[in-house]
C-alpha cells in the first residue's frame, strides 16, 4: 500500500496524508462491505488530480472518470475507446513482466497501476461496458466495435493476473461468465475471451454448467479448428472432477462417504453428456489430434524448440502471435482441417518452424485431454465406439514417428515426475497425455485390438491356433478397416521406444501402464505371447534389476506390467528362469519386491495365482520341468514365504488409510487365503497369523486389523459392479468364492476354524469396534 501512498506531504503534516489514506481506505472498505465508495467517478476530478502525482496513481483515477463520462448509453464509443488506450498503455508492461517473470505472486506493490485501476473500479467498469448491448430493450442489439471488445478483455485479463481477487470477483458473477461465451462466436475477439474464460474458470468455486450456455451446440459448431482447439482448453475445466488436494480425501473410506452423500451424476459428469450430444464433436476432435505438422528440420531443432517454450510461457503470447500470422492474409471463415489456409500468410512464414510445431503440439494436448477424461466417464463405451469409427488409433499411429516421439533424446526429460499437471514443457506434456490416452483406450474393452495393424492381428491368431486354444473373442469381432495402417501397430512402436528410454526417465512410467492396460482384464496367452517374443519381459527384468532404477513410480509400473505378462503363462517363467539365472540376481529381484509391496503386491499375486494353477497341471511335462527349474516358482511355493508376505500385507495398511492404490495389498492378502481355503488349510495360516501377533507382542492387533478392513471390503466391493468383474477377471477366482471367503472369514461362531473371530482371544477381541460407524 506504501507505493501507492507515495511520500509524505511537506504540506500541512498529517492532514493531507490521512485524505490519500482516506480515499485509499475508503476504497478497500468499499470493495469488502459492498457500502460507500465503489468508483473513481463517484469522487471530485480536482480532488483526484490535487492527489495523484503524490500517491503515485499515474492519473489512472481520472481516465477512468473520463472513461466512465465517455461510455454512457448511446455515447460515442471512439472517445471512450482512446481513453481506453491510455489505460491499456499503462497496465500491459505490468501483465507482460508478470507472465515473463516466472509468475510471481501478484502483490500490489509490483503491480501499482493495475491496483490502481481495480481499486477506483475500473474492471467493473469494464465489465459494464461489456455487457451494455445486452441490457438494452431494442429488439436489435447495439453492436460494439471488436476493437474495444478486443482491449477491454485484454484489459481484463491483465487485471486478473496482476491483481489478486480480481479473478475470483469476476468468477462469482455467472451472468458474466455465460455472457463471455456469447463473444466467442466472434473470430476476432475469441483469443481474447477464450483466454479470460480459461483463467476464471480455473478459480471458480462450483463447475459451470455447460447446458447453460446460450445455444453451445451452435456455437461449437460455428468455430473453425484452431478455435475448437483452443476451446477444449476451457473444456478441460469442466468436464474433470475437481481434485479435493487433501491426501485423507482421497482414502476409500472418505470417497464412498461422498458417493452415498452425491448419488446424482455430477456436474463434470453431467457436462461431459453434454459434450457428448453436440454433433460432429468427437469426430472434429479427432481430426484435430491426427492433423499432420509440417516436419521439423535441422540439428538445432531441439534447443531452438525450447528456447522458445522459455519464453513462451503461456499459451496467450504464442496464440497471439500466430493470430499475427494469420491475419495479415485474411481469409474466409470457412473451416480447414490442416495448415493449408495459413500458408499465404507471410509472416507465418517468419516465424520459426518450432514455433509452428510448438503450436501444434499444445493443442494436442487439450484434445487428447478431453478425450481422454471422456473415455474414463460414464458414457465410456459410447466414446469408444466413435473414436474406433473416426480411426483416432490410426491415425496417431500415422503421426507416432514423425510428431510424437521424434527421434531425439533430451536430459531435460528425464528428471520430469508422473503429475500429469506438472509445469513441464509441451513435449513432455504431449507425450504424457498420449500415454495417458492409450492407457485408458486399451483398459478392460475389446477396442484394444484396434492398436495393431492387420498382419499383427494375423500373428495373434497363429499364436492362438499353435497353442491350440481358442481365439479370444474381442479379437475374432474386431473391425479390420479400423485398424492401424503401415508396417507395425502403435503398440509396437510405442514397445520400440520404451526400450530406449533411459532408466529413470518417468515416461517408462506412463509407457509400461500403457502396454499394461493392454493386457489387462481375462488374461490372453496370445497376447502375452506376442510381447514375450519382442523381448519385453527381458526388458522389464532389465529395468528393475540391473538398470540402477530408483524411482519407486517407474518400479512399481514395471511390476504391475510384469504380473500381467507372466501370469498363468509357464513360458514366460521359463523366460524368467533364463535371464535371472544367477543368486546374486534373483536376490537383487527380491530385494526390490520386498522394498515396497505396495507397489509389488500385484506381481506378488501373479506369482501365487500362477504357481496354484501350475500345481494343477502335472500332467504337462512342460509344467513340471518349469516348477522344479525356475527359482521364483520355488521360492513362493515354500509356505513359509507365503505366510511373510501375507503378515506383511495386512500390516500395512488399516481402514483409514486405505485408497485406490493400496487396496490391492488387501485383495492379494486375500488371494492367499482364497487359495489356502480351496486346499482346506485357511485355518493353518489364520493360526499362523495369531502366533505371529504373540510373538510380536501385539496379541490381537493383525486379526483385528483384518477384520475390520474385511468388513471395510464388503461394504466397498458388494456395490461396486465394476470392481468385481475386475478382480474376477484378473484372478480366475469367480467373484462368489471371493465373497464366501469374506463371509466366512468374518463368521461370529467362534468355534468355527475359518473363522478370525476364533483366533483372537476375548479380552482383545474388536480393538477397534467403531472404525466403519456412520
Amino acid at each position: 500500500m506504501a507505493t501507492l501512498l507515495g511520500s509524505e506531504s511537506s504540506c500541512t503534516g498529517g492532514k493531507r496524508r490521512n485524505c490519500n489514506n482516506n480515499i485509499v481506505t475508503k476504497f478497500t472498505a468499499s470493495k469488502i462491505t459492498g457500502q460507500g465508495y465503489s468508483r473513481g467517478t463517484q469522487l471530485p476530478g480536482g480532488l483526484l488530480q490535487e492527489r495523484d502525482k503524490r500517491a503515485k496513481w499515474n492519473g489512472i483515477p481520472t481516465l477512468l472518470q473520463k472513461l466512465y463520462e465517455s461510455s454512457h448509453p448511446n455515447s460515442d464509443l471512439s472517445h471512450a475507446h482512446n481513453f481506453l488506450k491510455v489505460l491499456s498503455s499503462h497496465l500491459s508492461m505490468e501483465a507482460m513482466s508478470f507472465v515473463t517473470e516466472d509468475r510471481k505472486t501478484a502483490q500490489e506493490s509490483t503491480f501499482p497501476n493495475t491496483y490502481t485501476f481495480d481499486l477506483f473500479g475500473g474492471v467493473d467498469l469494464l465489465v459494464e461496458i461489456l455487457m451494455r448491448p445486452t441490457l438494452t430493450m431494442q429488439k436489435k442489439k447495439p453492436k460494439m466495435n471488436d476493437d474495444l471488445v478486443k482491449d477491454c478483455l485484454s484489459v481484463l485479463y491483465n487485471c486478473c493476473i496482476c491483481t489478486e481477487g480480481v479473478t475470483k470477483s469476476l468468477a462469482a458473477r455467472d451472468d458474466f461468465v455465460l455472457f463471455l461465451f456469447t463473444l466467442m462466436t466472434n473470430k476476432k475477439t475469441f483469443l481474447q475471451t477464450a483466454t479470460l474464460i480459461e483463467d476464471i474458470l480455473g478459480v471458480k468455486k462450483e463447475m459451470i454448467q455447460l447446458e447453460g450456455i446460450p445455444n453451445l451446440s451452435g456455437l461449437v459448431q460455428s468455430f473453425d479448428q484452431q478455435q475448437l482447439a483452443n476451446f477444449c482448453r476451457i473444456l478441460s475445466v469442466t468436464i474433470s472432477e475437481p481434485d479435493v488436494g487433501n491426501d485423507d480425501k482421497h482414502t476409500l473410506l472418505a470417497k464412498n462417504a461422498q458417493q452415498k452423500r452425491n448419488a446424482s451424476p455430477s456436474r463434470a459428469e453431467v457436462n461431459q453428456v453434454t459434450l457428448l450430444n453436440i454433433p460432429g464433436f468427437i469426430e472434429r476432435l479427432c481430426k484435430l489430434a491426427t492433423r499432420k505438422v509440417s516436419e521439423a528440420t535441422g540439428a538445432n531443432f531441439l534447443q531452438e524448440l525450447e528456447d522458445w517454450y522459455t519464453w513462451l510461457d503461456n499459451a496467450l503470447v504464442l496464440d497471439a502471435l500466430m493470430q499475427m500470422a494469420t491475419e495479415d492474409a485474411e481469409q474466409s471463415s470457412t473451416e480447414s482441417s490442416d495448415e493449408s489456409s495459413l500458408a499465404t500468410s507471410p509472416l507465418r512464414h517468419r516465424l520459426p518452424q518450432s514455433m509452428k510445431i510448438v503450436h501444434e503440439i499444445m493443442y494436442k494436448v487439450e484434445v487428447l485431454y478431453v478425450l481422454c477424461v471422456l473415455l474414463m466417464g460414464r458414457q465410456r463405451n459410447q466414446v469408444h465406439k466413435m473414436l474406433a469409427e473416426f480411426r483416432l488409433i490410426p491415425g496417431l499411429n500415422n503421426l507416432f514417428d514423425k510428431l510424437i516421439w521424434r527421434k531425439y533424446t533430451a536430459s531435460n526429460h528425464v528428471v520430469h515426475g508422473q503429475n500429469e499437471n506438472c509445469d513441464c514443457s509441451p513435449e513432455i506434456s504431449f507425450k504424457i497425455q498420449f500415454l495417458r490416452l492409450l492407457q485408458s483406450f486399451s483398459d478392460h474393452h475389446e477396442n484394444k485390438y484396434l492398436l495393431l495393424n492387420s498382419q499383427e492381428l494375423n500373428e495373434l491368431s497363429a499364436i492362438s491356433m499353435k497353442a491350440n486354444i481358442p481365439e479370444v473373442e474381442a479379437l475374432v469381432n474386431t473391425d479390420r478397416s479400423l485398424v492401424c495402417d503401415g508396417k507395425k501397430g502403435l503398440l509396437t512402436r510405442l514397445l520400440a521406444v520404451m526400450k530406449r528410454e533411459p532408466p529413470d526417465s518417468s515416461f517408462r512410467f506412463w509407457q509400461a501402464r500403457a502396454v499394461e492396460s493392454f493386457l489387462r482384464g481375462a488374461t490372453s496367452y496370445a497376447d502375452q505371447m506376442f510381447l514375450l517374443k519382442r523381448g519385453l519381459l527381458e526388458h522389464i527384468l532389465f529395468c528393475i534389476i540391473d538398470s540402477g532404477c530408483t524411482s519407486r513410480d517407474v518400479l512399481q509400473s514395471y511390476f504391475d506390467l510384469l504380473g500381467e505378462l507372466m501370469k498363468f503363462n509357464i513360458d514366460a517363467f521359463k523366460r524368467f528362469n533364463k535371464y535371472v539365472n544367477t543368486p546374486e540376481k534373483f536376490q537383487t529381484f527380491l530385494t526390490q519386491i520386498n522394498s515396497s509391496l505396495v507397489d509389488s503386491n500385484m506381481l506378488v499375486r501373479c506369482i501365487v495365482l500362477s504357481l496354484d494353477r501350475f500345481e494343477s497341471q502335472t500332467e504337462d511335462v512342460k509344467v513340471v520341468e518349469v516348477l522344479s527349474e525356475c527359482c521364483l516358482l520355488s521360492y513362493m511355493a515354500r509356505v513359509e514365504n507365503r505366510l511373510s508376505f501375507l503378515f506383511r500385507l495386512i500390516t500395512i495398511i488399516n481402514v483409514q488409510t486405505l485408497t485406490q492404490e493400496n487396496v490391492s495389498c488387501l485383495n492379494t492378502s486375500l488371494v492367499i487365503l482364497m487359495l489356502a481355503r480351496r486346499k482346506a488349510k485357511l485355518p493353518f495360516y489364520l493360526n499362523a497369523l495369531r502366533e505371529k501377533e504373540y510373538a510380536e507382542k501385539y496379541p490381537g492387533c493383525l486379526l483385528n486389523n483384518f477384520h475390520n478392513l474385511l468388513r471395510f471390503w464388503q461394504r466397498h466391493y458388494l456395490n461396486k459392479d465394476k470392481d468385481s468383474t475386475c478382480l474376477e477377471n484378473s484372478s480366475c477366482i469367480p467373484f462368489s468364492y471371493w465373497k464366501e471367503t469374506v463371509s466366512v472369514l468374518l463368521g461370529s461362531d467362534r468355534t468355527s476354524l475359518c473363522a478370525i473371530a476364533s483366533y483372537i482371544d476375548e479380552p482383545f477381541m474388536d480393538l477397534d469396534r467403531d472404525l466403519l460407524e456412520d
